[in-house]
């Protein structure tokens, strides 16, 4: 699984040094422009709103060195959380909000979920070397933004097409790598543009490895954390007068990808896209169009961690997105926003069966046999500027979703199987044969009918209100609907094991669908105050919010699952259920120069805090995976080429916990996190140390630490990385 030093030292500087021998003064000329003044070519997909915040380039890249995990980087910004997945995947949350219930757009579109454990969840095709800019809506989000959601909206984009300044040729990009101690990752990115006047073309490709880390203090090496991938992609874009024309595809690669708080790891996903875009500029106003398709071949197994044994599961994604868009300028004041669109996705989930095992042969087990899940929208919204200080956006939105999905079977459809073994429902051996309850519940469901559809309806609400010089307010309130995924309805089985390979919780816990579901329906009100500016030297924005989810998807209880011995263990067999639930909190985010000179030195202080409660009106119990109150405090100071930094990361003691799952608590912890970084010319150089002290501690929102349980018998939450010192090289020409 491991490069040699050579190689990785091969790489690095490969990476670096490639466009450094590509780069010619032609390349570096004044006259060549890197945006086209005819058109703004990055589509609009978040308009700009208090609740919310956003990252350029620059800034990405200065964390890149320290995570290949887009999701996680994410958790710098007031309200946003992420849970643990893969070292690629974590599944990020807004206000408590679960990543299944926000929208996800990566380069405006949406990636359907390919995986009964949400391994290769949208942001995982991402890479933190590769993204241009992150935008992330965490309050009230207009109906324009997307719909079958009840949260905020994730956006992630790569770099616009970059055009040349007159008749000649424009080639320009930029190079990186980096090195981390803890888990050895190394990794590195190019990317490269050609272009004319009218004509670009891009490559972007980044590659990502780490062993597994080590948790703080004497948590030792936490087990089944180790990955690999790589993406590849091609763009074209061509523009003529106001029109844009832009056409991209791309390859993802990940070999392998631990997964912590899983059964399994993935052993394989392969994806590969093609995204086309017209955007045209008229004097009626802008027409925007998308289409897009992808594949997604998923395998999961076990990797070196949880050996011996074997158990394949596959999955087979194909979607479909298309979108249309008009912005209309009716008035000098009055804007109106139309649009449609359409999204189809079809999944395959299969178990081939494993030779010599009473329990999974002799056939395969059908997961989910050929789910479709389509979706039509449309929407209408309407922006107004009443003054230069007070606007208002308002829409509606209905949105039509339409399920269905074949027959199942399980591995054997008799029932007991005859022969000798150790029933895992049990815990027993048996002469008579092992138990199987998957047998009875694949006739069940195969008897009810399949097919369910929904209609939504959503509407959102924004005032914006400029009190005077300094001080803003904004105002908002959504009703939002999502319909059930297509595991939460369709996934069937009622064995142990079965069951245990469903679920993106991370608790070990097994799950059961439910065809009965309802769309869950949720209200949601928010408030945002923003004073000062960047042109006083300090800001402070404070932003409380209230969620009512009706018809939230839960779990309900419905056995303990036994260990192999019969006895009860730490899990449970839940089954997807609606109930009703509120989120409530606020957000808090400053920053004040302390210090400000001439061409960007500056000494600056950030700091965040954020709190949020989540509880089940059904039980009046805490929800799972609400991240307990948490802020962070950081020190920069810029001089010339030199910059430093000091981070003090701070989470409370976790003592919400959801009982239903047996979530387990978790102890409070402060983090200490330095930097540094040098450029000359175009080169940069970084060096981090994360967890300075090499403070041991549990992720809030980690989960089980499975596969340690499987290696140790030990059960503990999944320890949080240790120290490390990260070093990055990049170079721009």
């Amino acid at each position: 699984m491991t490069f040699t030093i050579a190689y990785r030292a091969a790489l690095a500087a490969g990476c670096c040094l490639m466009p450094l021998t590509l780069a010619t003064p032609a390349f570096a000329g004044e006259s060549e422009e890197t945006s086209t003044d005819r058109l703004d070519v990055s589509r609009i997909v978040v308009t700009a709103q208090l609740a919310g915040a956003s990252a350029d380039r620059s800034a990405i890249a200065r964390k890149q060195a320290g995570s290949s995990d887009t999701a996680e980087l994410l958790t710098d910004l007031p309200g946003v959380s992420a849970a643990t997945g893969g070292g690629f995947s974590s599944m990020p949350a807004i206000r408590g909000l679960s990543e299944q219930r926000l929208t996800v757009l990566v380069d405006g579109q949406a990636i359907d979920v390919a995986c009964p454990n949400d391994m290769n969840s949208p942001l995982s095709y991402t890479d933190p070397q590769t993204v241009a800019s992150v935008r992330v809506l965490t309050g009230v989000a207009p109906v324009s933004s997307g719909g079958d959601n009840i949260g905020g909206v994730i956006a992630v984009d790569s770099t616009p097409p970059q055009f040349a300044a007159g008749d000649g040729l424009l080639s320009t990009g930029e190079a990186s790598t980096f090195y981390r101690s803890n888990g050895d990752g190394f990794g590195g990115a190019l990317r490269l543009t050609v272009a004319g006047e009218n004509v670009s073309a891009t490559y972007t490709g980044s590659y990502t490895q780490s062993d597994q880390y080590h948790g703080g203090g004497d948590d030792g090496e936490v087990r089944s954390t180790e990955y690999a991938k790589t993406d590849h992609a091609l763009a074209l874009a061509v523009r003529s007068g106001a029109s844009l024309f832009q056409l991209k595809g791309g390859y993802h690669y990940a070999p392998y990808e631990g997964f912590p708080n899983q059964y399994m790891d993935m052993v394989d996903n392969r994806s590969w896209f093609l995204n086309g875009s017209y955007r045209g500029g008229f004097d009626w106003g802008t027409l925007d169009l998308a289409a897009s398709y992808r594949e997604i071949r998923h395998a999961m197994n076990f990797l070196e961690d949880k050996l011996p044994g074997s158990m394949p599961m596959n999955t087979r994604v194909h979607s479909f997105d298309g979108s249309a868009r008009l912005e209309l300028p009716v008035t000098a004041r009055d804007t109106l926003r139309l649009g449609g669109e359409y999204h189809h996705e079809w999944l395959d989930d299969y178990w081939p069966p494993v030779a010599g095992s009473a329990m999974m042969s002799p056939d395969t087990y059908v997961n989910v046999n050929g789910a479709t899940r389509d979706r039509l929208g449309a929407y209408a919204e309407w922006q107004r500027r009443w003054s230069d200080r007070l606007s208002t956006t308002a829409g509606v939105r209905y949105d039509r979703v339409a399920m269905n999905t074949g027959d199942v079977q399980p591995y054997n459809p008799l029932d007991p199987i005859p022969s000798m073994g150790m029933d895992m429902d049990t815990g027993m051996g048996v002469g008579m044969g092992m138990g199987n309850p998957d047998a009875g519940a694949a006739a069940a469901f195969n008897a009810a009918a399949h097919k369910r559809t929904d209609g939504n309806w959503n509407g959102s609400f924004l005032l914006s209100w400029q009190a005077f010089d300094g001080a803003e307010i904004e105002l908002g309130y959504a009703h939002k609907a999502r319909s059930p995924n297509i595991y939460e309805r369709y996934s069937w089985g009622t064995g142990a094991m079965s069951s245990q390979m469903i679920g993106w919780f991370g608790d070990g816990n097994g799950y059961i669908g439910n065809l009965d579901l309802k769309p869950e329906r949720a209200d949601t009100a928010s408030l945002a105050l923003a004073l000062g500016g960047a042109d006083r030297g300090w800001s402070l924005r404070i932003a409380p919010y209230y969620t009512h989810v009706s018809d939230y998807i839960d779990a309900a209880f419905v056995r303990v699952l036994p260990d192999m011995m019969g006895m009860p263990s730490p899990f449970v067999q839940l089954r997807f259920a609606n109930q009703e639930a509120e989120f409530y909190g606020v957000d808090l985010s400053g920053a004040v120069d302390l210090a400000r000179g001439a061409n960007g030195n500056a000494t600056r202080l950030t700091g965040k805090l954020s709190w949020q409660r989540g509880t089940n009106l059904a039980d009046h119990g805490p929800l799972y995976r609400q991240m307990p109150l948490n802020g962070r405090l950081a020190l920069e100071h810029r001089q010339g080429p030199v910059e430093l930094s000091a981070a003090l990361a701070w989470v409370s003691d976790k003592t919400r916990v959801d009982a239903t799952r047996n979530e387990p608590a978790t102890q409070g912890y402060a983090l200490i996190d330095l930097g540094a970084a040098y450029t000359a010319g175009r080169v940069r150089f970084s060096v981090q140390a994360e967890n300075l002290l090499d403070k041991a501690y549990a992720l809030p929102l980690g989960g089980m630490s499975l596969g340690d349980y499987g290696a140790t018998g030990e059960l503990r939450v999944v320890p949080g990385r240790g120290r490390s010192i990260n070093f990055g090289l990049s170079t721009s020409f």
